[in-house]
């Protein structure tokens, strides 16, 4: 049966009953649904690009009503106090291009207002290269939920979502079809889904296995 595509752009669902639960990250999950019980007022989510953090970053902000900011905006925040009076409040990319001083600044701040902090990051705070003593001791302090590579059931279940995001319908011959072929990344995952869509709006036709092997190449042909 074909399917019709409609090139209506996409918009990704970012609820709580959007996440998909599994293995490599329910844990992470669970320290969400924990809040506001988190030690040392804060939490660090791990994970490579594309695997949920912005997820459950927006998650946390529908519960909470936190502020989310880049890690590189806050040293151009005007009022980190005014931030912090929001009571929750949500740094990506912790790990990158971030002004010591100012999350320093942020997280006392949050700190002596007992609000919460969420940071994302590629990589565990004992990892980054942080000059600020004071910084590095506030960070050893928080714990750290990683959010590891899908196992198939999840990937499988990201494929699904990731199409049904863009009004696409796809078989599970498809779905396993890709599964057993497909690196392990939540990035690679949601590449290869976007060319296929893009692929099948270009040329009218609906997602398809042949599509595939003709659209992302040898590593997808039969073994």
């Amino acid at each position: 049966m074909r399917q019709l595509i409609l090139s209506l752009g996409h918009r990704p669902a970012h609820g709580a009953a959007d996440f998909i639960v599994g293995a490599s990250n329910r844990e992470a999950m669970a320290w969400i649904d924990r809040w506001p019980e988190w030690p040392s007022g804060g939490l660090v989510l791990v994970g490579p690009p594309a695997s949920g953090k912005s997820h459950l970053v927006a998650v946390w902000q529908a519960r909470s009503h936190a502020a989310v900011v880049a890690a590189a905006a806050l040293a151009d925040s005007p009022d980190l106090v005014a931030l912090a009076r929001r009571g929750a409040v949500a740094v990506e990319d912790a790990d990158r291009g971030v002004d010591e001083r100012a999350l320093l600044h942020l997280y006392n701040l949050m700190r002596e207002h007992r609000g919460h902090v969420l940071l994302t990051a590629r990589s565990a705070p004992a990892r980054w290269r942080l000059a600020l003593p004071d910084l590095r001791s506030r960070m050893a302090t928080l714990p750290v939920a990683v959010l590891a590579p899908p196992d198939d059931d999840v990937l499988a279940t990201l494929i699904v979502k990731l199409f049904a995001d863009r009004q696409v319908r796809v078989e599970p011959d498809l779905v396993a079809y890709l599964v057993a072929r497909l690196d392990r990344s939540f990035a690679v995952a949601a590449d290869a889904v976007a060319t296929l869509d893009a692929a099948a709006l270009a040329q009218g036709r609906a997602v398809t296995i042949p599509l595939v092997k003709s659209v992302l190449g040898p590593s997808m042909t039969d073994k």
